[in-house]
């Protein structure tokens, strides 16, 4: 081999250029960059599909429980003292019990755990010692069913969703989404990631009517005050958060009209003659989705698109 053949061979055997190195490096990031947004899209698809696995798991148990009972649970939310219990505790209680020890088909629905015997003049409060026996259910997995306390047992714990529920009861459960947005210490020490409750509306299928002008609620097919106070409640905790900024959640409105929860969003829109709810025989579920209000565009439901 000459001298000039021997020079060729050490220049073509050297590593990587200047140009060479910043053209690799930026391939390597367009390519990062395409796949970030498609792993992220992969992530919340995942997510979706579980948040509607398990809207189908509840309403399994939603059927079981009717077969049990006869109908499926109520949801309507009643003033203090003893109901301050509104729509998600209500199916918390269906399908887990009050103590998450199964339903008791003689319940009053109240917050206090009582429940009516004949001749149901008097209340009286429910006692797993004497009762258990005659319990339903559980309809759902306790382990996997992410019911939480609605609020903390005491000032400072982290036991429960939210510190201050008034007018709700704090000490009962709801039935969590999949999206963790919430730290909570558990009874026996550790940490599990809550979502939001699940808001549950039972159809009244009595009536006919979504026309809510004037306000009627109490005699429409889906009674929005239900669960208001618990958009109240996460709407205290939000203000607080946000330095007294109130941040709402859609489904509720200045107006008292409700507006969208009533003319948007249980509308069905191929109803065209007149205005008509999804589900007006049964129910409704909704997920508050990823961003944690209810309302928004990635809300889970078991009704809609």
């Amino acid at each position: 081999m000459n001298h000039k053949n021997k020079g060729l061979v050490r220049h073509t055997c050297g590593g990587f250029t200047l140009v060479e190195l910043l053209i690799t490096l930026a391939i390597i990031s367009l390519l990062v960059g395409l796949l970030l947004p498609a792993l992220s899209a992969v992530r919340k698809a995942a997510r979706e599909a579980k948040q509607r696995a398990q809207l189908t798991t509840i309403e399994l148990a939603i059927s079981a429980f009717k077969n049990d009972c006869g109908d499926y649970p109520p949801s309507m939310w009643e003033p203090p003292p003893r109901n301050n219990y509104c729509g998600s505790q209500k199916l918390s209680e269906a399908l887990l019990g009050w103590d998450l020890m199964g339903f008791h088909p003689k319940s009053a629905w109240g917050a206090d755990g009582c429940y009516l015997p004949p001749p149901a003049n008097n209340f009286v409060y429910l006692n797993t010692d004497q009762n258990l026996s005659e319990r339903k259910g559980p309809y759902l997995e306790l382990a996997t069913a992410n019911a939480f306390r609605l609020g903390i047992s005491a000032a400072g714990k982290r036991d429960g969703l939210f510190e201050s529920t008034n007018p709700l009861s704090p000490d009962r459960y709801v039935i969590c989404d999949v999206f963790g947005v919430k730290k909570i210490t558990l009874a026996t020490g550790k940490t599990a990631t809550a979502g939001m409750p699940i808001l549950y509306y039972k159809a009244n299928t009595s009536s006919k009517s979504i026309n809510n002008n004037p306000p009627d609620f109490i005699n429409l097919i889906y009674n929005v005050l239900d669960n208001v106070d618990l958009l109240f409640v996460k709407e205290q905790e939000d203000r607080i958060k946000h330095g007294n900024t109130r941040i709402w959640n859609p489904l509720s409105d200045d107006t008292g009209n409700f507006q969208f929860f009533y003319n948007y969003y249980i509308k069905d829109p191929k109803v065209t003659a007149r205005p008509w709810p999804y589900r007006p025989d049964s129910y409704i579920l909704i997920s508050a989705g990823a961003d944690g209000f209810y309302g928004t565009e990635d809300d889970i439901r078991n009704f809609g698109y």
